[in-house]
């Protein structure tokens, strides 16, 4: 398949680049992938389609966002992708050109040198002689569609009320919409997947399957495992979670207790073998995220819910409305 028959246009007024007040005021699209039908309901009536009684198990990942974004004292950009150790980084620069090897620079009162350059992505490696003092100078990496820096709001808000798992570059947004109070009467399992930077790459690749996907950590416990394993039906909350679970069952048969990395690219014509639903928001045209949604519930109708939720009003991208598919 071509990566150009995953686009659609987007009113940009359906960008949402601010979180409503309340997280589980959202708009929810629910999506049923057998009858192909649709309907239009609010986040908080998400218990009328799970239920422990049936045996449905909801999965989230609880990992936790860091600041990851920094400006150095010249004003040049650094996004770091991976601590390495609390002094050696491996970053995203921007501009590119500034940072050669031996390059000095300095964030706050910590001087660092770029000391190796990636070659197969154009990384670098900044090491620096003091630990950088992230309260300070560090920034979270908001996606670029939102046309805004973070600010203090989003420290709370970007951040799912269950994240516990320090390490994602970005939020797993589809769990921005619940609350305490709606997680507590859904039966749910936590799985971690640190979001890296590739998530939110755009596809250069003409022929989907030539696009290389990015590696991600992730871990499943015991006490996960188990969930799954008894559930009757599987709901992803997010396409992280999705991602994890079909890994595992792709290299273990099943969804088995285990920590690694993943590079898995789902997209249609693949074979799901852990997930029977997935609650996900709206994402980005021909990104590798509306792929893998319309993997699961099929292009056309992917398509077709897209389309009917631009026509409804539906809010977009990170801080919008979500949908679930059944």
């Amino acid at each position: 398949m071509l990566t150009a028959d995953f686009d659609y246009d987007l009113p940009p007024e359906l960008i949402a680049s601010e979180p409503l007040a309340e997280r589980a005021a959202s708009r929810m699209l629910v999506l049923n992938r057998d009858a192909g039908t649709i309907e239009h309901r609010m986040f908080r009536e998400i218990g009328e389609f799970v239920s422990g009684a049936a045996g449905d198990l909801l999965v989230l990942n609880d990992t936790r966002v860091v600041p990851a974004r920094y400006f150095t004292n010249q004003g040049h950009e650094v996004l770091r992708l991976e601590p390495l150790t609390p002094l050696r980084w491996r970053c995203m620069v921007k501009p590119g050109r500034k940072f050669r090897i031996g390059h000095t620079l300095a964030i706050g009162e910590a001087a660092g040198r770029v000391v190796e350059i990636m070659e197969e992505n154009g990384d670098r490696i900044i090491e620096f002689d003091r630990v950088v003092d992230e309260a300070r100078h560090g920034h979270l990496a908001l996606p670029h569609y939102m046309g805004r820096d973070d600010q203090p709001a989003d420290r709370e808000r970007y951040q799912t009320v269950y994240a516990r798992e320090t390490g994602s570059i970005a939020a797993p947004t589809a769990g921005l919409h619940f609350t305490p109070e709606v997680l507590e009467t859904l039966p749910h399992a936590f799985v971690t997947l640190h979001v890296g930077v590739g998530t939110f790459q755009p596809v250069r690749a003409e022929k989907i399957e030539d696009h290389v996907m990015h590696r991600e950590v992730y871990e499943v416990s015991e006490a996960a495992s188990h969930a799954i394993a008894v559930a009757k039906r599987v709901i992803c909350v997010g396409t992280t979670s999705m991602r994890t679970l079909e890994s595992v069952a792709r290299d273990h048969g099943r969804v088995i207790a285990t920590r690694g990395s993943t590079d898995i690219f789902i997209h249609p014509g693949f074979q799901f073998k852990a997930a029977g639903g997935l609650l996900t928001n709206f994402h980005l045209p021909k990104s590798t995220l509306i792929m893998l949604v319309s993997a699961f519930a099929g292009k056309e109708l992917t398509m077709q819910a897209y389309a009917e939720a631009i026509g409804e009003g539906y809010r977009f991208f990170s801080y919008g409305d979500c949908m679930l598919i059944v």
